[in-house]
């Protein structure tokens, strides 16, 4: 029988599964949406319960269309959303409140009475104190939701991003999570790996409602329900590290870029702590079995492929997402007009959480088409941030970039970004590398792929966009830009 390597990617908007061969080949595939809670401006939330039941029918549901066996299937890896935070009650497996997504803000207020330890964060962590990240979700959620912290002190309620979550039931209790979902919490030490006894007092988070840190790449446990034989889970990555491993980015000065609801930027930098002077992450890229960690630095946009959705949904522009293209193709350029999504405030390199989404520039030349393109060249304009805060953090000259996601499907997009960074964007044969990095985590883990070596033969350049644009017109376009931001900054008050 043909073997087998199953990815479970658990995102933001979706729960999908895919089935991989040696050669990387997509086997079989199946997605369930979830749905978005918002209960204030601001908060966003998923139900944790919802999100494992779509994970065990995408499962079944991959397995029916391959037409195969969970025999075939010799480990599974998982990817996820990070950030996400979760608490449930180890003997009933219940949440105690719905999951906190990434892009919530409601924990503004507890992020600013911690400004006076950012500089402590940010050495131990490699992040800012921002809304962001786990450790203040999880510090509302004990001083807001009742008995919580009661229960958290007495060992029954256990906290996790989504990996965690879906590895707890997955394996009928494995209380796990792996060094690169543990670096989104606030709470881990890039130089231990290991949860910082400080952050964790300053926070007033109680250490035993952790889970286990573990490297990326090695078995957790086995499968406890559904299957006919037990199947060991064996890779965990947060989806932007997946993305950077199932980009083969495994040399020092690599960077990849996932268009997805948000656009995440991630440079290997090897087995280096760089911390950023130019408002990145430092962040745990990924850890393979008992080798050393690499790291990375990452720059976060908020809304990308989001953002699209909404014009969709809110302005009622397009009927379905990939219309976006057609309609901004229309027009030669954006017509003056400028679109900075802060609907959640802005993440790197500003991490302002009281800037606002604003379009400027309009006249009465402006129309539909040109709100439309400025919708897309938005998310190359925030790439490009990242992009030059990079540079300067590293050192490296950057002149290549490796894409992946949905929106890498704009061939307008593509060479508009090629056009505003002055680089090669590079796409890949397979574009479902989130998903792809998880597998060969767990295949690695078991012997399926031999090394890290063995995955960059896999990997094939399928489109190259390389710039066009002349320098003056670059300049203008961002000069426009970065006035464009300065408006957005600071709105709410």
């Amino acid at each position: 029988m043909k073997k087998i390597i199953g990815a479970i990617d658990q995102g933001t908007t979706s729960t999908r599964f895919i089935l991989f061969d040696h050669d990387s080949n997509i086997i079989a595939s199946h997605q369930i949406e979830h749905k978005q809670i918002f209960p204030k401006a601001g908060w966003v939330e998923h139900d944790p319960l919802e999100i494992w039941k779509n994970t065990k029918q995408v499962i079944a549901i991959t397995l029916q269309k391959a037409g195969m066996s969970d025999k075939q299937i010799i480990a599974i890896g998982i990817t996820n959303q990070r950030e996400t935070t979760v608490i449930w009650d180890k003997k009933t497996g219940k949440p105690y409140h719905n999951a906190i997504v990434w892009q919530d803000t409601r924990t503004d207020q507890i992020c600013r009475s911690l400004k006076n330890n950012e500089k402590l964060f940010q050495l131990k962590t490699g992040l800012p104190i921002a809304t962001y990240f786990s450790g203040p979700k999880i510090k509302w959620l004990l001083d807001n939701v009742k008995g919580l912290r009661k229960a958290a002190n007495n060992g029954d309620a256990i906290f996790g991003n989504m990996d965690s979550w879906i590895t707890w039931n997955l394996t009928g209790g494995k209380h796990i999570t792996d060094v690169s979902n543990a670096s989104r919490t606030m709470l881990m030490d890039l130089k231990t790996l290991d949860w910082d006894s400080e952050l964790l007092e300053i926070l007033d988070i109680p250490r035993k409602m952790l889970p286990k840190i573990c490297s990326s790449s090695e078995i957790y446990g086995k499968t406890k329900f559904g299957f006919e034989k037990e199947i060991p889970i064996s890779g965990i990555l947060g989806d932007q590290q997946a993305a950077l491993f199932g980009q083969t980015c495994f040399q020092k000065g690599d960077v990849k870029n996932t268009y997805g609801t948000g656009c995440f930027i991630l440079l290997n930098t090897g087995n280096e702590i760089v911390q950023s002077q130019n408002g990145l992450l430092t962040t745990v890229g990924y850890k393979i079995q008992d080798q050393k960690p690499v790291y990375a630095l990452e720059g976060s946009v908020a809304m990308a492929g989001s953002l699209i959705q909404w014009i969709r949904d809110n302005f009622n522009l397009i009927t379905e997402s990939h219309e976006i293209n057609d309609l901004a193709e229309m027009v030669e350029d954006n017509g003056g007009v400028y679109f900075v999504p802060a609907f959640s405030g802005l993440f790197a390199p500003h991490w302002n959480s009281r800037a606002r989404g604003t379009i400027i520039g309009l006249t009465h030349f402006a129309n539909k088409s040109h709100i439309a393109r400025s919708v897309l060249e938005a998310t190359a304009f925030q790439t490009r941030d990242v992009f030059e805060a990079m540079q300067k953090d590293s050192g490296f000259n950057i002149i290549k970039l490796k894409v992946d996601g949905g929106m890498t499907a704009s061939k307008l997009l593509m060479q508009f970004q090629a056009d505003i960074l002055n680089a090669s964007v590079i796409l890949p044969n397979i574009a479902e590398t989130t998903a792809l990095g998880a597998a060969y985590a767990a295949g690695l883990a078991v012997g399926f792929w031999k090394d890290t070596k063995e995955l960059q033969k896999n990997w094939k350049e399928k489109k190259v966009w390389n710039s066009t644009m002349n320098v003056n017109k670059r300049t203008k376009l961002c000069n426009h830009w970065q006035r464009a931001v300065k408006r957005s900054l600071d709105w709410e008050e």
